[in-house]
């Protein structure tokens, strides 16, 4: 079942008694998920659970540090230490 652009809702699963669920076919199709693949399981207690493809999360984890890397020569490379700019107080409204 079709949400807005890019959200699903892929139908209900039922915990098995080792605790197991089945992901619905259609699911594993959209985010090719293959037999063997590994899963991450992500929970936030007000929200819910989330499944991440760990390949996924490592490539996002990869271009985040690279970032910081960035972000890192950046800073190291500013020897001057910043200004600190006054700010104008605005007048008091009568």
């Amino acid at each position: 079942m079709e949400l807005k652009k890019g959200k699903k809702f892929y139908g209900s699963v039922t915990v098995s008694e080792r605790g197991q669920i089945a992901i619905p076919a259609e699911a594993r199709k959209d985010f090719a998920i293959k037999t063997g693949d590994k899963l991450l399981v992500l929970g936030d207690l007000e929200r819910g659970i989330a499944l991440a493809k760990s390949n996924f999360v490592l490539k996002m984890l990869e271009s985040t540090l690279e970032a910081m890397r960035k972000f890192e020569t950046v800073i190291k490379s500013d020897d001057e230490p910043v200004e600190k700019k006054s700010i104008p107080r605005r007048r008091p409204r009568r």
